[in-house]
């Protein structure tokens, strides 16, 4: 995006755009340890898998570079307890476990405490300019796969949102742009937090890429009558064969998607493809509070007494996919063949 980051780093805290509040108020959140930024993932102030784990990589370091004590023991111990805390958030966005392991190994090898505040902190910013360099990249792999004209669908929120910048689905359908090509975006109000409705299109507006907000429900409608071209959305957890965990309603759009002979694309980066997962059976599903479904803005639509199914994704199968665009190439079917290649597994 032009003027609204995710996170600032600046004077030793991390700075969190609260989400939540768009797109009526854009204000941060000043974050001083792991708790704050585990507050922050888990109140979903921050989201989007990427971005999770680039706050999550922050927070870990944090902790680290407020350690008080001189001990090297103590720092470890420190470490632990924050690295615990912080995998505890969110369970399905496999970019926040990623992020974590990364900066702990590398903390870990460190001789001093001194040392491991250095590596802490520069690790996490690495991993955020490695972010922002990957969905670049992808963004350049994946405008090959849009023509001029097209209309895109996509769902839930995967820009410069979600991630350190730039976006992933919204990468793409950017450097698209960016390329010269002329696009229309069709936008899922994403129920039951309204990334759509509230984020997707207000990236797209500040960028001034045509959007149409559509309900959920609109989604084969829209299909049938011929208004979609192409679905791109990204991706919170990828498994070895393909099997894809993204925002509840995936799933239906890629089934949609198939009966209409729309291609469905993913695009996320490396670092989402769990490579300890062969199939979506083993992916993690989070559960939210009822409330979310129940309430909007916090007044209550449904009768009290009503109770409510809320899980904030699903496994969207390998075979509904048609490809997944990563920073590292294309990827198409067999998954279970060439997903592994592209990790060097």
């Amino acid at each position: 995006m032009k003027s609204v980051k995710t996170f600032i780093l600046k004077h030793g805290s991390l700075y969190i755009l609260d989400q939540n509040l768009l797109p009526g108020r854009v204000e941060y959140i000043e974050c001083r340890s792991a708790e704050d930024v585990a507050d922050c993932i888990v109140r979903m102030r921050i989201r989007g898998a990427p971005a999770i784990g680039v706050a999550a990589a922050y927070g870990l370091a944090l902790s680290i570079v407020r350690y008080q004590a001189g001990d090297l023991e103590g720092l470890r111990n420190e470490l632990e307890r924050a690295y615990k805390l912080l995998r505890s958030t969110r369970p399905t966005a496999y970019n926040l476990f990623w992020a974590l392991d990364r900066v702990r190994r590398r903390i870990l090898e460190a001789c001093s405490v001194d040392e491991a505040k250095e590596i802490a902190l520069n690790e996490a910013m690495r991993i955020e300019e490695e972010d922002i360099e990957a969905n670049r990249r992808i963004g350049l792999y994946g405008k090959e796969l849009i023509e001029d004209g097209d209309r895109i669908l996509t769902h839930c929120n995967a820009g410069a949102l979600a991630t350190a910048g730039w976006g992933t689905a919204l990468g793409v359908i950017r450097s698209a742009v960016a390329d010269g090509k002329k696009v229309k975006v069709y936008a899922t109000e994403t129920r039951p937090k309204l990334q759509g409705a509230r984020l997707t299109a207000f990236e797209l507006l500040n960028e001034g890429i045509p959007v149409t907000l559509i309900t959920d429900g609109m989604v084969g409608f829209v299909m049938a009558r011929g208004y979609i071209d192409k679905v791109v959305v990204g991706a919170d957890r990828i498994a070895l064969n393909g099997d894809t965990a993204n925002k509840i309603g995936t799933y239906t759009i890629a089934v949609l998607a198939r009966r209409h002979g729309i291609p469905f694309y993913i695009a996320a980066p490396t670092s989402t493809i769990d490579p300890g997962i062969r199939s979506g059976d083993n992916i993690p599903i989070e559960y939210r509070s009822q409330d979310e479904v129940l309430e909007i803005g916090g007044v209550r639509i449904a009768p009290d007494g009503v109770e409510a199914l809320n899980p904030a994704f699903d496994i969207t199968p390998g075979e509904l996919i048609t490809a997944i665009i990563t920073e590292k190439g294309i990827v198409r079917p067999p998954y279970i063949e060439n997903i592994p290649r592209i990790l060097d597994l």
